[in-house]
């Protein structure tokens, strides 16, 4: 597993979940990786620690930050965003501060890093934002903020895979279902209603989302771009 050896790979969003899954993924392979975290320090430090990879310290809610870390890195091989958040429930009880936090984070911050990104991007580089099923269906109430962002990605990776095209370079959404993570627990209350919605009942495991990811930005996928990869067992069926 060296296909990233000698290749350049920042995960914005890599302390927890889905997106430590993603840097152990890229570790392993040989990638030369750099992670952002904004609040998990503990967690960050012990996968650096882990995996060799660069930990960085940066709220994808700042625009400035996040486009300085981006820069800083240079010429990359591959720009994973994975970094996100949600807020579900009555959208009449919403603080619309943290809703127009959400959109911060879940929409401008991947636009902004993918734009940053492609200045300096190897040519044949990659882009890969981790979206969500929800940007093709909400199926229960309470989502809607969350689901317009998950939308807001599918736009911007199709147009950004036009923009960059001719340099070989792709862009491309991940787009899990119920992932199993500290926030949704595969045993958690919610399990059962969720799987209700899957062909194949079970929450997705992050390693299983770091594979896709790794052979999205391997040398196989050079002609897969403004795509939108799904690994939901079925949710959006």
């Amino acid at each position: 597993m060296g296909e990233f050896i000698g290749r350049k790979i920042l995960v914005l969003g890599g302390s927890r979940g889905i997106g430590k899954a993603i840097v152990r993924r890229f570790a392993k392979a040989g990638g030369t990786v750099a992670f952002t975290y904004a609040g998990s320090k503990d967690a960050a430090e012990a996968l650096a620690a882990e995996t060799g990879a660069e930990a960085i310290q940066t709220d994808s809610a700042n625009r400035d930050a996040l486009i300085a870390t981006v820069a800083d890195r240079g010429a990359l091989d591959v720009l994973v965003v994975n970094a996100g958040t949600a807020i579900l429930g009555d959208p009449l009880t919403f603080d619309p501060d943290a809703v127009d936090r959400m959109i911060d984070i879940n929409v401008r911050a991947p636009y902004h890093a993918a734009v940053e990104a492609a200045r300096r991007m190897n040519d044949g580089g990659r882009i890969i934002v981790i979206g969500s099923v929800n940007g093709d269906r909400m199926p229960f109430a309470g989502g809607a903020a969350y689901a317009l962002t998950k939308s807001a990605v599918q736009g911007m990776v199709r147009g950004l895979a036009r923009d960059f095209g001719a340099r070989g370079i792709t862009v491309n959404a991940i787009q899990p279902g119920p992932t199993h993570s500290d926030m949704n627990p595969a045993d958690g209350p919610m399990a059962p209603a969720m799987h209700s919605f899957m062909a194949i009942k079970r929450h997705i495991d992050a390693d299983e989302v770091a594979e896709l990811t790794a052979y999205v930005a391997g040398p196989h996928a050079a002609m897969i771009t403004g795509s939108f990869q799904t690994i939901d067992g079925g949710f959006g069926a």
